[in-house]
């Protein structure tokens, strides 16, 4: 196969919503609480941290960790990421490190241990864990983003709830209770565990993160217990109206540079591609609806950890050289997820993947191809599209064409350069 598509590339205008002072904020927000009423000096809070790559992490931990000082207490921070990190204490450290969130940059001690405390049992009967350091502390911040799961849909995904049962549960939590997705809905099991934790493991407060379509910092919200579940569900409707999406609602190929833990809980968000009920398909009713999906790299951030990857037809064989089977393997059978630790069509390079790829679209030639060429599903504000495009991107308000149509950019190889690159190479 000699023809490929050319592509244009497209910026997005999404919704700009921005916090522009993101200290001053958590430190208004926490303020609003009269945690002092609570906290007495000398006592430890324990905040969350998870292993998503959350913008101004940082900052925000930062912030807190000054603030509980202020209050006289002894604030530390725990890895809060059920299995991820190989399931290690130091594997965790380590994920942290990566976010640049150490005991210099934050301000206080990390304390990393698998070790769970059983608290209870659940009305359904299933056991309680929480991270034992983190139970022994006088208080626990509960700190993360809200944003919609990448497999569960409900009133309340991914947030501070999902975080004190999968994250601070470990992996012994995190194993029993995505086994009791089998026999429970998610929201029955975040509600059930997040209502006993709450009660049992002295939450203090919780500190929500909203971010924009701009993978930035757009709300940030503190609340106490008592708000938690009624607050996270307001804000998981904002995640998803701010959330970034595909310019266009169907595609042949979607070609993406990299995913990673860092990107999303699946390497790359199925909300963004159309596979959050199906590893392979849209549903009725879900978009975009993409027949293929290629993935050709992995972020320096997810250490090996390839999950998501089943979720793909095809990929760089680097790829599979990469990954880590162990940490992989571990982390999609703790989620229940085995099939995204599969492994797709594998190829050396970039034009066997297109090759392959577009040889099976049905009856369309390959230079009429719709094709989508990503950076990850996190950076969506600029798009290579295939020409197949041009005519619908050159009626949108909400789409600005910054180049003409042009060859995709293969080397004497056969890869293609990273989409950054690429866009550095044309604007030059």
């Amino acid at each position: 196969m000699n023809a490929y598509p050319g592509i244009f590339r497209v910026r997005q205008r999404f919704a700009a919503t921005r916090l522009v002072d993101v200290t001053g904020e958590v430190v208004r927000q926490l303020g609003r609480l009269s945690l002092q009423q609570r906290v007495r000096p000398g006592q430890t809070v324990a905040i969350t941290a998870g292993s998503r790559g959350i913008a101004n992490i940082q900052i925000i931990l930062r912030a807190a960790v000054a603030f509980l000082k202020r209050l006289g207490a002894e604030p530390f921070i725990v890895p809060a990421m059920g299995s991820h990190g190989g399931a290690t204490a130091e594997g965790q450290r380590h994920v942290l490190e990566s976010y640049g969130i150490t005991e210099s940059t934050v301000g206080c001690p990390i304390r990393s241990s698998m070790e769970t405390v059983l608290v209870c049992r659940t009305r359904e009967g299933f056991p309680v864990h929480f991270d034992r350091l983190a139970y022994h502390a006088d208080h626990v911040l509960v700190v993360n983003r809200i944003k919609p799961h990448t497999r569960f849909a409900g009133q309340l995904e991914s947030g501070l709830l999902k975080m004190m049962l999968i994250g601070l549960g470990k992996c012994q939590g995190a194993q029993i209770y995505h086994r009791a997705i089998q026999d429970y809905s998610f929201d029955q099991i975040v509600r059930s565990v997040a209502g006993e934790v709450m009660q049992k493991c002295h939450v203090l407060a919780g500190l929500a993160i909203v971010e924009n379509a701009h993978d930035e910092t757009a709300r940030i919200e503190a609340m106490l217990p008592g708000e938690m579940e009624s607050r996270e569900k307001d804000l998981l409707r904002l995640a998803k109206e701010w959330m970034p999406r595909l310019p266009f609602r169907q595609a042949d190929l979607l070609l993406i540079d990299r995913i990673g833990k860092n990107i999303s809980g699946t390497g790359f968000d199925t909300n963004v591609v159309g596979r959050k009920y199906d590893d392979h398909k849209a549903v009725e009713g879900e978009y975009p609806k993409i027949r293929w999906i290629a993935v050709r790299g992995l972020t320096p951030e997810t250490h090996g950890n390839a999950v998501g990857l089943g979720i793909a037809e095809f990929c760089r064989s680097q790829i599979i050289r990469q990954m880590d089977r162990h940490v992989t393997r571990l982390n999609a059978i703790t989620a229940g997820h085995t099939t995204a630790a599969m492994l797709p069509l594998d190829y050396e390079t970039d034009r066997e993947i297109l090759d392959a790829a577009l040889s099976a679209i049905g009856l369309t030639e390959p230079p009429q191809a719709k094709l989508l060429w990503i950076a990850d599903t996190l950076d969506l504000a600029e798009v290579e599209c295939s020409v197949a495009y041009w005519d619908e991107a050159n009626g949108r308000e909400d789409l600005e064409i910054l180049t003409q149509p042009r060859p995709l950019p293969l080397d004497a190889q056969g890869n293609l350069p990273d989409m950054s690159v690429f866009a550095k190479e044309a604007a030059g």
